[in-house]
C-alpha cells in the first residue's frame, strides 16, 4: 500500500481484514499464453466482502467495478446517491457459473462491460464475437469491450466497431493481471479526459493496451512499478505507429 500511496492512491474505502487471506487464483496457461485453464479460485476475504462507499466518494463521475461477485457490484451501485456519468464493469467465467442471475441484473445497471472472448461466448451463447457483442448489448451495456489477449481488443457500440491490435512482444513472461491493468488504463484515461464518447473510448483502449503490454513483461506488478510516464507515452506511440498506414488503390 505504501507504494500506491506514494502515487496518490486514496485508501479511504479500503478495508483490511486482520489475519484474513486475500483472494487467490491459479491457472495453467497454454503455449500461446493467450488461453488458460483455471485450476484454483479461492474467494477468501472476498466471500464476505460487504463494501461501504465513503461519503467522499458519492460524487464520483466514473465507477469501475472490478471483477467481484455481481451482488457486491450491485451493492456499490445502489449505495451511490447520484449515478456516475459512466459505470464500467469487469467479470469472469466463474461468476457466470455460480451467480448468473445476479450477473444479468448488474448488466442492466452498467454502461460498459469488459470481458475476454471466451467469457463473451459463454455469457451470450454465441461463438461469433459480433453476435456475442449484440447479445450482450441487449442485456444492458451500451458499450462492450471484448479482449482477445495477444490478438488485441474490440469495442462495440450500436453498429460501430473498433479494433485495437496488440503490440507484438518478443516475450510474454506472465499474462496474469493484464486484464486488470487494461481496465485501469482504460478508466484512468476516461476519468482524466472526462470524455465518454465512442471516439475517446478508442483512445482509452489504446492506453489500456499499452499498460497491459508492460504488465506481461515480468511477474505480477513488477514491471508496472518500474515504468515512468515517458515509458507509457513511448508505448502508446508504438501502438499509434502500428495502426497508421497509407493505402492507394490506384
Amino acid at each position: 500500500m505504501t507504494k500506491l500511496e506514494a502515487r496518490g492512491v486514496d485508501f479511504e474505502g479500503v478495508e483490511v481484514v486482520k489475519d484474513g487471506k486475500s483472494f487467490f487464483w491459479s491457472g495453467r496457461y497454454h503455449m500461446d499464453m493467450n488461453t488458460r485453464d483455471t485450476l484454483v479460485t479461492e474467494l477468501n476475504v472476498l466471500a464476505q466482502f460487504d463494501p461501504k462507499v465513503p461519503e467522499s466518494y458519492q460524487d464520483a463521475e466514473f465507477l469501475m467495478l472490478g471483477n467481484l461477485a455481481p451482488a457486491v457490484q450491485i451493492s456499490v451501485i445502489n449505495q451511490l446517491k447520484n449515478r456516475p456519468k459512466l459505470i464500467v464493469m469487469d467479470t469472469m467465467n466463474f461468476w457466470m457459473d455460480v451467480a448468473m442471475d445476479d450477473l444479468k441484473k448488474v448488466l442492466t445497471m452498467v454502461d460498459v462491460l469488459m470481458v475476454n472472448d471466451g467469457e463473451a461466448r459463454q455469457l451470450s451463447g454465441e461463438y461469433s464475437i459480433v453476435k456475442a457483442a449484440a447479445k450482450i448489448h441487449a442485456m444492458g451495456p451500451k458499450f462492450v469491450i471484448i479482449k482477445k489477449g495477444e490478438h488485441g481488443a474490440l469495442l462495440f457500440h450500436d453498429k460501430k466497431v473498433f479494433f485495437a491490435p496488440a503490440l507484438p512482444l518478443e516475450e510474454v513472461f506472465d499474462p496474469t493481471g493484464a486484464g486488470d491493468t487494461f481496465a485501469g488504463g482504460f478508466i484512468g484515461h476516461i476519468a482524466r479526459t472526462k470524455d465518454i464518447s465512442f471516439e475517446n473510448m478508442k483512445t482509452a483502449i489504446i492506453v489500456g493496451s499499452s499498460m497491459a503490454s508492460y504488465c506481461v513483461e515480468k511477474f505480477g506488478p513488477t514491471r508496472l512499478e518500474e515504468i515512468t510516464q515517458d515509458d507509457i507515452d513511448a508505448r502508446i506511440a508504438q501502438f499509434v505507429e502500428l495502426m497508421n498506414f497509407d493505402i492507394s488503390l490506384v
